[in-house]
């Protein structure tokens, strides 16, 4: 639906396990393991996996102007950035959308590191970074299985504030666009989102 928030209650899928290894530094061919410390950090990944709680949201807006060095969008929605506006040259909409994994793990890892282990500290936080950053890929699917109804497609790259001239201080708007609150969000006063893993991007429609 085109200018209609569309929340996402519960997004669910398998944790990406080669990915959460990358972000912890292990490389396949060349970091070897021990069967025990890879018991131990699969442990970890699936306590973590089940502290997470990742909901979304997503927005897709016409764009309505953009000359080059700013992009206007349906609902008096503006943004300044020339690389934004390279990124959406071909598109006829955009979609906000952000995704966040709950305060629940935030708060399991504050605990584990006041508790000094910080080994499930460290798990904890990448299977949350990467469960996030994945929510979006899971999201980027949904919509696009959406547009091709209207034989429309979602392109596969995403844009976020704070990257090259999209300055930092548009994810507000963003905010404010998504009604983020709906689904735990909060904003603060330098622009970053809480719980803190939570991750916002626009993307393209052709």
């Amino acid at each position: 639906m085109i200018n209609t928030v569309i929340i996402l209650e519960k997004i669910v899928f398998d944790p990406p396990l080669d990915q959460i290894y990358k972000r912890l530094g292990y490389r396949k061919r060349t970091t070897s393991l021990s069967s025990t410390h890879q018991q131990e950090t699969n442990r970890c990944i699936g306590e973590a996996s089940h502290l997470i709680q990742l909901r979304g949201a997503y927005l897709r807006l016409p764009v309505e102007t953009n000359d080059g060095r700013t992009i206007d969008l349906a609902g008096r929605l503006s943004f300044a950035s020339t690389k934004l506006a390279a990124f959406l040259k071909d598109s006829r909409e955009a979609v906000l959308m952000c995704a966040t994994a709950g305060p629940g793990i935030l708060d399991a890892i504050h605990e584990k590191t006041l508790a000094g282990d910080m080994t499930a500290a460290v798990v904890y936080d990448a299977t949350a970074s990467e469960m996030t950053d994945a929510a979006l890929d899971w999201m980027t699917d949904y919509i696009d299985r959406q547009l091709r109804r209207e034989s429309r497609k979602l392109m596969p790259r995403r844009f976020s504030a704070g990257y090259a001239d999209f300055a930092l201080e548009n994810q507000k708007d963003i905010y404010d666009a998504l009604q983020l609150e709906k689904i735990g969000v909060t904003i603060t006063s330098g622009y970053l989102l809480k719980p803190e893993k939570s991750v916002t991007a626009i993307a393209g429609i052709m």
